[in-house]
């Protein structure tokens, strides 16, 4: 089997495989090396050697052409001046002739001699210095990442980021040398095909073309060299293909290195160190290992492997994992660190450290990781927490774009968190510390609500707050809401209260922050209610959380300032008219939106960062920039079908219980339609629709429209 190829990801990773597949790669050039200079020196001997005889012959060519055959008579017959004058022929036939040996010396020089010498200098004494910078770098890399985990965590945090940055820093630059030196030996592999060959190739013909070893063999060699040549050719051209894609492809993994690291449905790895406890007072050393974790059987194979040892492969040990568990720098003095609970030893925890905050992350991914469970209160701590996250919220980046959406680090926002419900030690002033930036507070406060053991708005009036936001006019909604406030507890209605009014003051500064309030009622909805049991019908009711708190931000002031005038007796049910011919005047911003559209605003430049079991909430689908709180679902224009993020497929139809038919018919649109989805129609008033059906999305038909099948609003048409 040849030599195995080097892939790109595989610099990312550093595996001891990968390794071996380097030495393979090393040792094959020093033997190609080896191989070019001992024929290198039996060149020289050659043409030494023909030196050598080309002055043997010119000296006999000199004695033919000195000599002459004497003649008796004062006359010479044509025999005799033929053959006087053969030994100048001969004389002359020789020097042509050692004079192309010279021009064939010549030549082998410039076209063999002096390409494999280039060669062996150029191409493969780069390689030994790209070695030797490649291994330097390794060792340097690797001994300044063993210092950036053995550095303290209770170190100040902008000397924890200066050593973070320099650390990445390396680890770019020793991932760049990786690179360029795996690049460069894959290029030497199959350059040497014809820079080695070509040259030998061009010896031959020389030499051929100096003997002149007859028609047969001229034209055999002809042959062989027209094939011999087609072959470089062909080579050189694939050549040249595939080092531009070759190098794309790098190029494209400079770009995004995360997105070509090994992993797959069955298997991920990469480097962990693992802490081996050992007896009093020798305390713990980490040991580095590659882990692969197998995820179906969740095996963690673990290899103790040191590049600065020469590369010697340690001995694999296996462990199944129950459970994972981020650990916290409260209870260990490292950063990155997992509690991994093992099956084989019960009550045997095995710390491993991570490289860096983003292979924590996919570390915890892999393994099904969980965070440390918060202990979070409504109480007199959690008050503080609140006035004070507020405080420094509108003191330090009230104008920051994408507030509330962009995340914070998940390691900085639980510390920060558990600093701040800590009686012993939340008296922090975060408007006045530098330590935290502002998406780390706006990400602790985000969780304080969600870590609480109830939600803010209780579970037992999640429903009540749901019913009016389904229906009814927009002060029948405001009014509902307002009454439920002020069924909530005094401190749920006080820190709801604090909450909103300061939403309020963010939606002020929409047009900096761009955060309008149908952008916070979609990070706050679920933040803030959420019903007690999980169910379909819950995950349905989602959008109208969202509305509820548009409400909230919008009339904070009369809901939180006065007491209720009066309350109806039950929530307001939804109200469904049917649409009238003034709704065919409205233009396209005043309608409602016939689909609940993911994409209308998406804050592209201020994109998320951080932990995704955070950012999980915050990155649900926002809707329109304009709130919906205040929609009616009066008779002046058609109701919005059900809102949802998408479609359920095409051709799907309701299920058998339905009182719906599912007979295929003709419906003509009464309203005109823009399509917010791939997946519907577009129409104007008037149009017919073939073959249409209900669908299984509520409130959605489908139907054929010029050749293209698509989804209807329901309430846009009339049956023929």
């Amino acid at each position: 089997m040849g030599l195995h190829p080097l892939e790109f990801s595989e610099c990312y990773l550093d595996s001891p495989g990968f390794r071996e597949k380097i030495k393979a790669h090393e040792a094959e050039l020093d033997k190609t090396n080896r191989f070019i200079k001992e024929l290198y020196k039996d060149g020289k001997n050659l043409i030494n050697a023909t030196k050598q005889l080309g002055m043997a012959q010119r000296k006999f060519a000199q004695c033919l052409g000195e000599f002459q055959f004497e003649y008796i008579g004062d006359a010479k017959t044509d025999d005799e001046k033929c053959i006087d004058e053969s030994l100048q022929e001969f004389s002359s036939f020789l020097k042509n002739l050692e004079d192309q040996r010279e021009l064939m010396m010549r030549n082998i020089t410039e076209t063999l001699m002096k390409p494999l010498e280039k060669f062996r200098k150029e191409q493969l004494g780069t390689v030994r210095a790209e070695r030797k910078k490649f291994e330097k770098e390794t060792e340097k890399y690797y001994s300044s990442l063993e210092k950036l985990l053995n550095m303290s965590a209770k170190k100040k945090e902008p000397q924890l980021q200066e050593a973070d940055t320099q650390v990445e820093t390396m680890r770019l630059h020793f991932q760049e040398e990786s690179l360029d030196y795996v690049c460069k030996l894959q290029e030497i592999q199959e350059r040497k095909k014809f820079e080695c060959v070509e040259p030998m190739l061009a010896f031959f013909q020389t030499v051929f073309t100096f003997y002149h070893q007859g028609f047969e063999l001229a034209k055999d060699f002809d042959h062989y060299k027209r094939a011999l040549q087609i072959n470089i050719q062909n080579t050189r051209s694939r050549f040249e293909g595939t080092r531009s894609e070759v190098n794309e492809l790098m190029k494209r993994i400079k770009e995004a290195p995360q997105e070509y690291r090994q992993t797959s449905a069955i298997s991920c790895e990469g480097y962990l160190y693992v802490q081996e406890k050992r007896p009093p007072p020798f305390g713990s050393s980490w040991v580095k290992r590659y882990s692969t974790f197998v995820k179906e059987q969740k095996i963690l194979h673990m290899v103790t492997f040191d590049h600065r040892s020469g590369g010697k492969i340690g001995e694999t040990e296996s462990v199944t994992l129950k459970s994972c568990l981020r650990k916290t720098t409260d209870t260990l003095d490292r950063r990155f660190c997992l509690d991994l609970d093992i099956t084989d030893r019960p009550g045997t925890v095995l710390t491993v450290q991570a490289l860096s905050e983003d292979d924590h992350k996919f570390w915890m991914q892999a393994m099904g990781g969980k965070e440390p469970v918060i202990d979070a209160q409504l109480d007199e701590v959690g008050l503080s927490f609140v006035k004070n996250s507020i405080s420094a919220i509108e003191t330090r980046g009230i104008n920051d774009q994408g507030l509330y959406r962009v995340v914070g680090v998940s390691s900085k926002v639980q510390k920060l968190l558990s600093l701040m419900i800590d009686e012993k030690s939340n008296e922090v002033d975060l408007s006045a510390s530098e330590d935290w930036d502002v998406k780390t507070i706006t990400s602790a406060l985000k969780l304080y609500l969600r870590s609480l053991p109830e939600p803010l708005m209780t579970y037992g009036l999640y429903k009540e707050f749901i019913s009016p936001a389904k229906g009814g006019s927009p002060e029948s909604r405001i009014q509902a809401v307002h009454c439920l406030v002020h069924k909530l507890p005094e401190r749920n209605r006080q820190v709801l209260g604090l909450l909103m009014k300061h939403l309020a003051n963010v939606v002020a500064h929409s047009k900096h922050n761009l955060m309008t309030v149908a952008n916070l009622g979609v990070v706050f909805g679920p933040t803030l209610m959420r019903p007690q049991e999980e169910t379909v019908a819950a995950i349905m009711d989602l959008k109208f959380q969202n509305i509820v708190v548009e409400i909230l931000i919008e009339h904070h002031e009369k809901i939180f300032t006065d007491a209720p005038e009066s309350c109806p007796v039950a929530p307001a049910a939804p109200v469904f008219s049917a649409p009238t011919r003034q709704s065919k005047k409205m233009n396209r911003q005043n309608r409602p939106l016939a689909v609940y559209n993911p994409q209308a605003l998406d804050i592209q430049n201020v994109s998320a960062v951080g932990d995704s079991s955070i950012l999980a909430t915050d990155e649900t689908s926002m809707g329109s920039n304009e709130s919906v709180s205040s929609q009616s679902s009066s008779a002046s224009a058609p109701e919005t079908p059900v809102e949802r993020t998408d479609h359920p497929p095409l051709g799907t139809s309701l299920s058998s219980g339905s009182n719906s038919s599912v007979t295929s018919r003709k419906a003509k649109a009464v309203y005109p339609c823009e399509a917010e989805h791939d997946s519907e129609l577009s129409f104007q008033v008037g149009t017919i629709f073939n073959a249409v059906t209900h669908s299984r999305e509520p409130g959605w038909l489908e139907g054929e429209l010029e050749g293209k099948r698509g989804l209807i609003p329901e309430n846009y048409v009339e049956w023929l």
